[in-house]
């Protein structure tokens, strides 16, 4: 941290001009994202060998487990034999609890209270640990409220989902939805550490298992078409459930979220966000279906549109922008949900699809910045859109979509 005093100066008046002090403060963030099976087999050394590499001896923590997991109880009880077991490492705090799921829990400003007082009443302090064990959705919200007591205690991010272990759960963001706006309250904290458990991702049902690997097709499209190609080699086994093969689409899109965020811009400072292709879309007719659609499922369909876009706008070829439609079928994911159509010739109408434009544009600040596609792996950032070519983009999402139903 440094900063510059410049020398007063006087006036005509006598009176003194202070100049500005400049400053400059530079905060580096590190942490590691872990791949294993079993995490809290009390035989698994691997939590608690971290835990003991970073010193200050044995580490108090709490832990909040997403109530939708199927043997909920089991993991909380897993939890505690592990602590037990490694006493010399984690010292387990009563209060560990059970913690709503979903993208509806994080519409409840109550619940992030609720949270807020469990880590007071269990005196956790700044050096103290979170270990939340879920979905996004779920750690979305026990991040928010781990990184607003005290102003940021640890947090351990433990995704149970494809979509967590691909994507946000190695992310620097945590938020909750207010205002009927996706993620309107939130904070840049990066956690202190990320456990990706393979095992969780056998629980999964089908929508779940399917849905995180959006993000992973999103980030291959903008920035790596080799990584496209190897998902595409992979629909079969996807659709078989095969462990191995998600668990190379979750690596390898989990190492390619984090070059962005290292060589980007992670705390969102400037209007673009690269990694949000087919967002501004995916968040709103997330919101427009009441969440029936899950994040997974919308963003494939916002990429689809955008994509489309990209076609109707001469950047991509037809040959491109089919691939990209062959392979979200071959995935499973539908291509068009009616919310698409929402008010399109009202774009200022409350439950528009085109006010998702507008709201896209609100959070990041600035000037609207979208990402388009010039060809497979490489996108464009656009600062102006067509509404007209976007309704025929979903004139024609739809028709490709009843095709394949």
């Amino acid at each position: 941290m440094t900063f510059t005093l410049s020398k007063p100066t006087l006036l005509n008046n006598s009176s003194v001009d202070y100049a500005p002090l400049k400053q400059e403060v530079k905060v580096t963030f590190n942490y590691d994202v872990h791949f294993t099976r079993d995490l809290f087999n009390p035989n698994n050394c691997l939590l608690a060998n971290v835990l003991l590499s970073k010193g200050e001896g044995v580490k108090k923590a709490i832990t909040f487990v997403d109530s939708g997991l199927p043997q909920k109880a089991e993991i909380i009880a897993k939890i505690k034999a592990y602590s037990a077991r490694h006493s010399h490492a984690l010292n387990l705090k009563p209060g560990s609890t059970l913690i709503a799921g979903g993208e509806a829990a994080k519409n409840n400003p109550q619940l992030v209270e609720d949270l807020q007082k469990i880590i007071s009443d269990a005196e956790l302090c700044r050096h103290s640990y979170v270990i939340a064990v879920g979905g996004g959705a779920m750690l979305d919200l026990v991040g928010y409220a781990a990184a607003t007591a005290h102003r940021g205690i640890r947090l351990i991010r433990v995704p149970t989902t494809v979509l967590g272990q691909c994507d946000s759960g190695v992310g620097v963001k945590n938020g909750i939805n207010a205002f009927g706006k996706k993620n309107f309250l939130g904070t840049f904290a990066p956690p202190t550490l990320v456990f990706n458990d393979a095992n969780f991702l056998t629980s999964l049902d089908d929508r779940n298992w399917r849905s995180g690997v959006a993000e992973a097709v999103k980030v291959a499209l903008i920035k790596d078409a080799s990584f496209f190609d190897f998902i595409a080699d992979r629909t079969e086994a996807l659709a078989n459930r095969n462990l191995d093969a998600m668990q190379q689409i979750v690596y390898r899109c989990a190492k390619l979220h984090l070059d962005h965020i290292a060589s980007g811009d992670p705390f969102e400072m400037g209007s673009s966000r690269p990694l949000d292709f087919g967002h501004w879309a995916a968040h709103r007719i997330e919101y427009l279906s009441n969440y029936r659609l899950y994040h997974g499922e919308a963003v494939a369909i916002g990429i689809c549109l955008d994509s489309t876009y990209s076609y109707l706008s001469g950047l991509i070829t037809k040959q491109e922008w089919q691939e990209i439609l062959s392979l979200f079928k071959a995935l499973g994911f539908r291509l068009y949900d009616a919310e698409l159509s929402s008010y399109l010739n009202q774009p200022e109408h409350p439950r528009s699809l085109f006010k998702g434009l507008s709201e896209f544009q609100e959070h990041l600040g600035g000037e609207l910045t979208l990402m388009l596609l010039t060809t497979i792996g490489q996108g464009l950032e656009v600062h102006e859109v067509d509404l007209d070519k976007y309704r025929l983009a979903i004139l024609m999402l739809e028709e490709a979509d009843l095709q394949c139903s």
